[in-house]
């Protein structure tokens, strides 16, 4: 595969880390700094989860838009489109002075991140070969993990101290400076491209025969139970800790901080592993393991170290699926499709976590905390049956070798 002549994957790979970093950030502070927002703005408890909702929502839209769009056109023009638009709506958060105004400003992160899911995956995809996807897959989503880490603690007390706009602020300016190093540091990968004219109806048409086809039907399922899983659990753990346990801000902060260390450690290692051993044995474990957790939170959660303890194994688990789990999808299509399939996986797994937040708010004040970790459990246990039976192993592809100026460890 031809890559850019005027960069190295590693300044690729960190470009993208900074992006994944960005963009995830602005979407995991909204859980623990929820209740400064619902202070702030006078949002009722059940009305919260909505925030989750509508960026969710116009995620999958734009999402489903642009992964044809960059089929076509490339995922670089989509990258800096996406990065740039988020960092605009991002500085706009600091405007939003009601919950009307906030959830419209979160719908524009929410389309702005539609551009960026899809078309970031399937870069790896294209300018990594399969052998070394979970390697690149590992490092860029550990960005995640970085956030949880520095980001997420730091916008919190951000929020406790200057309000919760301060924390949206701080990602605006990371993901101006992502806009700046995509802008010079990552190139078009050439590979094929769909030559096809694009019309609404073809793309529509494209969505449809990828639906048509089990696998894809099956791997868009198990991203939709993911995240709806991820909506009902975490959303309002933080929310639940305040009230159980009368804890600060800070603490929850530090809770993400210790998820962070779990993440970054688990993540690269569990990506490296896959492109060795397969990329299914590490999704099941970690199916298996994120279900008990959730299963035992509430009756084992009689501490903040308990919390740290069990989400930081959460963490871990979730590392352990992540880039296995992407790096899987990018070969159950042919390339000219990647864009489009990822997307349609991104928007499912959007939806999912609309579904999961909304409902998570209802049944958070119906049931309480309980009812969304019993739920969160059951939705993991169903990705599990789906990965086990129904989404194949694809062939290592040995013979595609990239030059990262390292010996192939």
């Amino acid at each position: 595969m031809a890559r850019g002549e005027r960069s190295h994957p590693y300044l690729v790979i960190f470009a993208l880390w900074l992006m994944v970093f960005s963009a995830s950030s602005q979407v995991i502070i909204v859980a623990p700094i929820l209740p400064r927002i619902g202070e702030a703005l006078l949002i009722p408890e059940a009305l919260q989860g909505w925030l989750i909702t509508s960026y969710a929502l116009f995620l999958s839209i734009f999402a489903l838009i642009i992964g044809p769009i960059s089929d076509k056109f490339g995922r670089r023009v989509v990258l800096l489109l996406g990065s740039g638009s988020m960092a605009i709506a991002l500085w706009f958060h600091g405007v939003a002075d009601s919950f009307e105004s906030l959830l419209a400003v979160r719908a524009a992160a929410g389309a702005a991140g539609g551009m960026l899911s899809g078309a970031a995956v399937s870069y790896v995809g294209d300018y990594f070969p399969y052998n070394k996807r979970g390697w690149a897959n590992g490092w860029v989503m550990s960005g995640i993990a970085f956030g949880q880490i520095v980001g997420i603690p730091i916008g919190t007390i951000l929020a406790d101290q200057f309000g919760f706009r301060g924390a949206f602020l701080m990602f605006a300016g990371t993901m101006t400076l992502t806009t700046v190093l995509i802008w010079f540091c990552v190139p078009q990968p050439d590979v094929d491209r769909d030559t096809e004219r694009l019309t609404v109806a073809r793309a529509i048409a494209g969505y449809r025969e990828l639906l048509s086809r089990r696998v894809v039907a099956f791997a868009s399922a198990t991203y939709f139970l993911m995240f709806f899983s991820i909506g009902l659990y975490v959303i309002y753990l933080p929310t639940w800790l305040e009230t159980t346990l009368n804890v600060s801000g800070t603490s929850i902060a530090s809770l993400f901080l210790v998820g962070g260390l779990a993440s970054v450690i688990s993540g690269p290692m569990a990506g490296k592993l896959s492109d060795r051993t397969g990329r299914k044995p590490l999704i099941l474990v970690s199916c298996f393991g994120l279900s008990a957790v959730m299963i035992v939170t509430t009756y084992w959660t009689t501490s903040m170290w308990v919390a740290y303890v069990l989400f930081g194994f959460a963490m871990v688990m979730f590392g352990l699926r992540m880039s296995p789990l992407q790096s899987l999808m990018t070969a159950i299509v042919e390339e000219r499709r990647r864009g489009a399939l990822l997307s349609l996986a991104v928007a499912i797994g959007q939806i999912g976590i609309g579904i999961g937040g909304a409902a998570a708010g209802f049944a958070y004040v119906k049931w309480g905390f309980i009812s969304n970790t019993a739920t969160g459990a059951v939705a993991i246990l169903g990705m599990a049956w789906l990965v086990h039976f129904h989404l194949p192993e694809p062939q290592m592809k040995n013979s595609e070798v990239i030059d990262l100026g390292m010996e192939d460890t």
